[in-house]
């Protein structure tokens, strides 16, 4: 799947997330945040090498339940899951490679 580029209100349930089959990428953050904006090159440069990884970018902020139910509290926050369940995830990541080893633990 390819990167997604915009961050997307409620764009996948709590539900839909802990029934997801395979790989699959969660990136809490927003379109304005400059940490965000920053981590972008990093993030799409790793998934050119996982194609068959699920991408959904999630809008955050207050009164966002999915953010809150994965306790999210700063942005990027990246979450790593594998048919439903968390493995592994990164906040505010400012590289390639860290991203990448994350990526192999879904795989």
């Amino acid at each position: 799947m390819p990167f997604d580029s915009q961050y997307t209100p409620e764009s996948i349930t709590l539900e839909e997330v802990t029934h997801s089959q395979g790989p699959l990428l969660l990136e809490f953050g927003t379109n304005w945040c400059g940490f965000c904006q920053a981590a972008q090159p990093h993030i799409k440069a790793a998934m050119e090498s996982y194609p068959g990884v699920e991408h959904v970018k999630v809008e955050d902020g207050k009164g966002r339940r999915l953010g809150r139910a994965f306790g999210v509290k700063l942005w990027p926050s990246l979450i790593f899951l594998k048919d439903g369940k968390e493995i592994t995830r990164l906040v505010r990541p400012d590289n390639r490679s860290d991203i990448e080893d994350s990526l192999t633990k879904i795989q």
